[in-house]
């Protein structure tokens, strides 16, 4: 699956994330992926991150794309810019019974 997205550059987060020259911070990177990969996972939660590697910081306003791949209960992630890397890694997911 494939999800275009934008942080803003003034969502509250950025400011004091490096006073100067603003980066999105880690964590909220990880909420949008969650976000993408949950709206694709019905009855799905998010139980863990097996890895998640940070390659390149992310401006605020800054277009980038979040592409994943379910495989059971993991989903493979990457972020990119272009053809530039973002951010990679793995989410654990867990099927929850319905009540």
């Amino acid at each position: 699956m494939r999800v275009p997205d934008v942080i803003s550059a003034e969502h509250p987060a950025l400011p004091g994330h490096f006073p100067g020259r603003p980066i999105v911070p880690g964590v909220l990177l990880l909420d949008r992926v969650v976000a993408a990969v949950l709206a694709d996972a019905p009855g799905c939660v998010l139980v863990g991150f097996p890895a998640a590697k940070f390659l390149r910081p992310l401006a605020g306003d800054e277009a980038f794309e979040i592409f994943w791949q379910r495989e059971g209960e993991l989903a493979a992630f990457r972020c990119l810019i272009g053809d530039t890397l973002v951010a990679e890694g793995r989410l654990q997911l867990r099927a929850i019974a319905p009540t």
